[in-house]
């Protein structure tokens, strides 16, 4: 996968290089590795060799990092990366979110879309910054001072535009099918229509199984998780055309990779006259976590290869004599498939009943209470969901006590929030480690666009509860393996360090504020700079 990512890289002629150092970063680089969990993180660490490990010696490590609200989602969690804000003010409080006052039929609404738009679906949508509430860092930056630079590069659109923000200079994401962008007529650079060839000539052919080295072989342990489907032992061979497979190998964050060395390098980020910002997102690790799981074999390869990845990466960078700087975390963490967890004794683990849907319990109710309708709505099994708002306005205290009641009493529901008692609570501050779980539901709770009731699976409970082809594993609970992520700061003249205190993403805009001379209001952020990996003023 090296091998892939520079040759890819290769395909635009570095400009001349930057004279000097710096007296602070001329780049920042923000990078996500998606589903990045603190637990998988620490695990691979003793074997990482590469960018990596160079990054954990060259700068300050938060192992103990949180994405500290209960919607460990992408895009929650993406929202609070380059904001210093939780998804409560960043508005962003789900992938997505029912809004049933919607004009069109489809009510569910997608984080990344302009549902205004004609014709727009939360499945077909246009891509869109519309909902994100606040700035980011590259929209500070380039409010400060305009001849900076903001770029964003990601395996989705969720994450491009949620680091990115507003006012993007370049955004360019994987479709799907092709590397594109939001903006309007945007021309493609030399650097996506070089990355846009190699990717089409990897689909062209197709690819053979990985070569597995030891340390992958010994986690090759196979698991049945339906009766036609096992994970654990595979090695990511793809057929010819298959683009969908393609996302779900190391290959994937390989060519994100080559596009934003390549977009550095085109653009000359880092050789103006003022700092520029580049958000990477890197999302192969959760559609791989989806995938198989975070224990097996599959991981392992994408963990080694990614390393091998960012080694590069930083080659480049080194080799630019550009004054950078990067900061590396995940927008949440995730759990590993519950029949691997089961295996090894984590007899908690367990499946969620597909009665816990809001549509299946709906139908339950719907009778009971003399109703028609759906009754309620919701996204899965678990967090935010909603009343049906054609219930009279009479009858929605009870049906709202009979949902909790319901809900309540089931085995695999640890409890249940209303909108009004987590409205009642004050927004969390602090060391978010200790934080009970009615501070991390009001924590990502957003009065506009939250629901009117919040359910919180036991410890253990997955949401996959019909396991398939891509989704075998996941995250999206209040719990400390979904909400646990490292966080990486490395910047000239800061020290490498290894805190043991807990960290929380909001605490990255502050940190990479210092870093750059961009002053912050009072109050405009929730986290604080880190004093660990920065001189905070």
């Amino acid at each position: 996968m090296r091998h892939l990512f520079l040759a890819a890289a290769a395909l635009v002629a570095a400009p001349a290089l930057a004279q000097g150092p710096a007296k602070q970063p001329k780049l920042i680089v923000a990078i996500s590795v998606d589903q990045l969990s603190a637990d998988l993180y620490n695990a691979y660490r003793p074997h990482f060799t590469g960018g990596l490990k160079q990054l954990a010696e060259r700068g300050v490590v938060f192992a103990n990092g949180y994405q500290s609200h209960a919607a460990t989602e992408t895009c929650p969690g993406h929202s609070t990366l380059l904001t210093g804000r939780h998804p409560a003010a960043t508005g962003i409080v789900a992938n997505n979110w029912i809004d049933q006052a919607a004009a069109r039929e489809d009510k569910n609404v997608y984080c990344s879309e302009d549902e205004r738009v004609a014709g727009s679906s939360s499945k077909a949508y246009t891509v869109s910054p519309e909902h994100l509430k606040v700035s980011t860092l590259g929209d500070r930056m380039k409010a400060a001072d305009p001849r900076s630079r903001n770029v964003a590069v990601a395996g989705k659109d969720r994450a491009a535009i949620m680091m990115g923000g507003r006012t993007v200079d370049q955004r360019w994401y994987w479709d799907g099918k092709a590397w594109t962008s939001d903006k309007q007529g945007a021309v493609p650079p030399k650097s996506v229509v070089g990355v846009r060839g190699v990717s089409a000539q990897l689909f062209a052919s197709a690819q053979e199984p990985l070569e597995v080295p030891a340390l992958c072989q010994a986690r090759a342990t196979p698991y049945q998780v339906t009766a036609t489907m096992s994970v654990g032992n595979g090695r990511f061979d793809r057929a010819a055309g298959d683009q969908r497979a393609f996302r779900t190998t190391p290959q994937f964050d390989s060519l994100t990779l080559a596009l934003a060395a390549n977009l550095i390098r085109e653009m000359q980020l880092g050789q103006g006259p003022a700092s520029d910002l580049i958000s990477i997102g890197l999302s192969a690790t959760d559609y791989i976590g989806h995938s198989y799981g975070w224990g097996g074999q599959e991981m392992c390869l994408q963990m080694l290869n990614l390393d091998r990845d960012l080694e590069g990466f930083l080659a480049q960078l080194d080799q630019s004599e550009v004054d950078y700087a990067v900061v590396l975390s995940s927008d949440h963490g995730g759990q590993d498939a519950v029949e691997r967890l089961r295996a090894g004794g984590n007899l908690q683990a367990v499946r969620a009943d597909p009665g816990l849907s809001p549509s299946e319990m709906g139908k339950l109710m719907a009778p009971q209470l003399g109703l028609s309708g759906p009754v309620l709505f919701g996204d899965g099994v678990s967090g935010d969901f909603w009343l049906d708002r054609a219930i009279p306005a009479k009858d929605r205290p009870r049906v709202l006590a009979e949902a909790i009641r319901r809900y309540k009493a089931h085995p695999q529901v640890e409890t249940v929030f209303t909108a009004a008692e987590v409205m009642k609570t004050d927004l969390p501050t602090g060391d978010p480690s200790g934080w009970s779980l009615m501070q991390r539901v009001r924590a990502s709770f957003d009065p506009a666009r939250s629901g009117d009731f919040y359910v919180v699976l036991k410890q253990g409970v997955s949401t996959v509860a019909r396991p398939g082809p891509g989704y075998v594993a996941s995250h999206g609970t209040v719990w400390d393996y979904d909400r646990r992520v490292p966080i990486l700061f490395m910047a000239p003249g800061v020290q490498p360090a290894a805190p043991t205190a807990a960290a929380d993403t909001v605490d990255i805009l502050p940190t990479v504020a210092s870093w750059i001379g961009l002053k912050l209001a009072p109050g405009s952020v929730d986290g604080r700079c880190r004093s660990e990996a920065a001189t905070c003023r």
